[in-house]
C-alpha cells in the first residue's frame, strides 16, 4: 500500500502553502485578536477560491465532497500559516446540515458555507459548550442533549478570555430559530463532532510544524561561544525529538482521515496535539524569553498550541475514547 498522498493532493496542499505565504496572515491574526475581521475575511475568500470548504460538502449541494483527506491536508496549511477564526466549526458545520439533507435546512445554508461568502460557528453536546468566534461568524449553530438543531440569536455577553486571543470563545444564547429535530439530528452532530475533531488534529500538526521550522532556523542564527546553537548535541537532540513526534502523528490523521472511525480519529487527535504541544515546550526552550513577545511572530503559533490540543477532544477525552473503540477498560 502506498500510504502517501497523490500528486494531485500535493499540489492541493502546495497551492494553498502558497497562497497562504502571501496573505500577511500574521497581520491577520493581530486584527483578527482585536475584533478587526476584515483581513481574516479577506483570507477565507481567497481559501472559497480554491475550493476549499467544498470539500466537505456533497456535490447535491454545490460541494465536492465529502472529501475528509484532502480536507485534511487542506487544514495542515491552515495551522501551518496560523489562519484565524472558526474554520474547523464551518467545515463541521456544513458536515452537520449535510447530513441532514434535504429535509434539513441544508439549501438555506450551504451555499453560502461553500463559497466562503458565509461563515459558521457550532456547538455539539459532547464538545465545548463555547462557540468560537461567535461575533464574527455569519451563523451560530448549536445541537442540543435534546437533539435540537437551532440557529441562535447571539452569543450571550463578553467573549471569555483565552491563551489565545484570536481565539474569542463565548455562550451561545439559549433559544433562536428552531431548524431541525429528532434522532436524524444527534446522529448527524456525532458525524460533525468527528470531523470537527479531525480537523482540529491536521491544525494541530501544521502548528507543530510551522514552530520546528522557525525553531531549526532560529537554532542556526542564535550563537553561544561563538558557535550556533544548532550544532550543540543536546539542541539536535531535542530538535530531533520534537520531529519524531510530529512525524509519527502524521500516519495517524491520515488514516483518521480515511476511516473516519471514532477511535481513529481519538488517536490522530491525541498524537497531533501532544505532538504540537511538544513543539511548543522546544520552540519557547530553545528561544527563550522572546519566544512569548508580542513582537515576535513565533508568539502567535506557541498560544495555538495549548487552546488546539484541548479543542475537540482533550487528551483525556481523546485517551477514553481511544480505550473504548480497542475494547479496553
Amino acid at each position: 500500500m502506498r500510504f502517501l498522498p497523490t500528486d494531485e493532493q500535493s499540489d492541493f496542499a502546495r497551492t494553498l502553502r502558497s497562497l497562504l505565504g502571501s496573505a500577511d496572515v500574521p497581520v491577520a491574526v493581530r486584527a483578527w485578536a482585536g475584533g478587526g475581521h476584515g483581513p481574516g475575511r479577506a483570507i477565507w475568500a481567497r481559501l472559497a477560491g480554491t475550493g476549499l470548504f467544498a470539500l466537505a460538502v456533497p456535490e447535491p449541494y454545490d460541494g465536492a465532497g465529502p472529501l475528509p483527506l484532502e480536507l485534511a491536508l487542506g487544514f495542515v496549511e491552515l495551522g501551518r500559516a496560523g489562519v484565524p477564526g472558526p474554520v474547523v466549526e464551518t467545515a463541521a458545520a456544513s458536515v452537520l446540515l449535510s447530513e441532514l439533507g434535504d429535509e434539513g435546512p441544508a439549501k438555506r445554508f450551504l451555499p453560502g458555507l461553500v463559497t466562503g461568502e458565509a461563515s459558521a460557528t457550532l456547538t455539539l453536546p459532547d464538545g465545548s459548550p463555547y462557540a468560537l468566534d461567535a461575533d464574527a461568524a455569519t451563523y451560530c449553530f448549536t445541537v442540543s442533549r435534546a437533539g435540537e438543531l437551532r440557529l441562535a440569536d447571539s452569543a450571550a455577553g463578553e467573549p471569555l478570555a483565552s491563551l489565545d486571543p484570536a481565539r474569542r470563545l463565548s455562550v451561545p444564547s439559549g433559544g433562536g430559530e428552531l431548524l431541525a429535530a429528532g434522532p436524524a439530528v444527534a446522529a448527524a452532530a456525532r458525524t460533525a463532532g468527528r470531523w470537527a475533531r479531525l480537523l482540529t488534529a491536521a491544525q494541530c500538526l501544521g502548528v507543530g510544524e510551522a514552530m520546528l521550522a522557525r525553531t531549526v532556523e532560529y537554532a542556526k542564527q542564535r550563537t553561544q561561544f561563538g558557535t550556533p546553537i544548532g550544532s550543540f548535541q543536546a539542541v539536535k537532540h531535542r530538535l530531533a525529538d520534537t520531529l519524531l513526534g510530529l512525524e509519527f502523528a502524521r500516519p495517524l490523521l491520515w488514516a483518521a482521515a480515511l476511516t473516519l472511525t471514532p477511535g481513529d480519529v481519538a488517536a490522530a487527535k491525541l498524537s497531533t496535539g501532544e505532538a504540537s504541544y511538544a513543539a511548543a515546550r522546544t520552540a519557547l526552550q530553545l528561544h527563550g524569553a522572546v519566544g512569548y513577545t508580542e513582537e515576535l511572530d513565533l508568539s502567535l503559533w506557541l498560544r495555538k498550541a495549548r487552546p488546539l490540543r484541548d479543542a475537540w477532544g482533550t487528551p483525556s477525552a481523546c485517551r477514553a475514547e481511544v480505550a473504548r473503540s480497542f475494547g479496553r477498560s
